[in-house]
């Protein structure tokens, strides 16, 4: 049985830095394509990144490109995505999902979230 479990959320300050984290249990995400997707109020779910199952391939939604990382450790079963310069309309709840989200596409095996609010 799939499952995720993001953490590292919380309100930060326009131009800071977060980082999040998804544990998963029941597959290797070694194994598996992985991606982050986002909700902000009042909108649709929204790819921001995904990682190849190889790790070696990491693809980014133009708007965060060059301000956030996506990266994962085999040995913890964990997927982060590092986020810097964040900004108001970066706040969204903030999910992990097995598989590989794309614009217009978002996997259904995902964790509960982890709101991320960006304000001064």
């Amino acid at each position: 049985q799939v499952q995720l479990v993001e953490s590292g959320g919380g309100l930060v300050q326009p131009g800071g830095s977060l980082r999040l984290s998804c544990v998963a249990s029941g597959f290797n995400i070694g194994n598996a394509v992985m991606s982050w997707v986002r909700q902000a109020p009042g909108k649709g779910l929204e790819w921001v990144s995904r990682m190849s199952a190889d790790g070696y391939t990491q693809t980014y939604a133009n708007f965060v490109k060059g301000r956030f990382t996506i990266s994962r450790d085999n040995t913890k079963n964990t997927l982060y995505l590092q986020m810097s310069g964040l900004q108001p309309e970066d706040s969204a709840v903030y999910y992990c999902a097995k598989g590989a989200a794309t614009v217009g596409y978002v996997p259904d095996d995902r964790g509960q979230g982890t709101q991320v609010t960006v304000s001064s």
